[in-house]
């Protein structure tokens, strides 16, 4: 059975710093692709950044150039460096991972809250 376990919310004040790691260690990232997305309240889930097996990395418009996602082999983590924090960031953060032939199913973690202050 796969899961997927968020560490790493917290609070921190707008342009400070957060890690998130997930921890991926029941996943076979051997294909597919795994992300962060988040959720604002009341909002749909929405896509942070996403990684693919094969090396490919996306981002959100709203995170490029601050946000950094990648994936540990060793540790079999994927991990979010988030920078330059913005109230909007605020949000439940949540680690992913496609599973299925066609890569169109995913696992999901239980989310990890991140609130900036302003």
């Amino acid at each position: 059975q796969v899961q997927l376990m968020e560490s790493g919310g917290g609070s921190v004040q707008a342009g400070g710093s957060l890690k998130l790691s997930c921890d991926s260690s029941t996943y076979m990232f051997t294909r597919c692709s795994m992300g962060w997305y988040r959720q604002f309240p009341g909002k749909e889930r929405e896509v942070v950044a996403t990684i693919s097996a094969f090396g490919p990395i996306t981002y959100a418009d709203s995170v490029k150039g601050r946000f950094t996602i990648s994936y540990d082999d060793g540790k079999k983590t994927l991990d979010l460096q988030m920078s330059s924090l913005e109230s909007e960031d605020t949000a439940v953060y949540y680690c992913a991972a496609e599973w299925g032939l066609e890569c169109n199913n995913r696992y999901w973690g239980q989310g990890t809250s991140v609130t900036v202050a302003s």
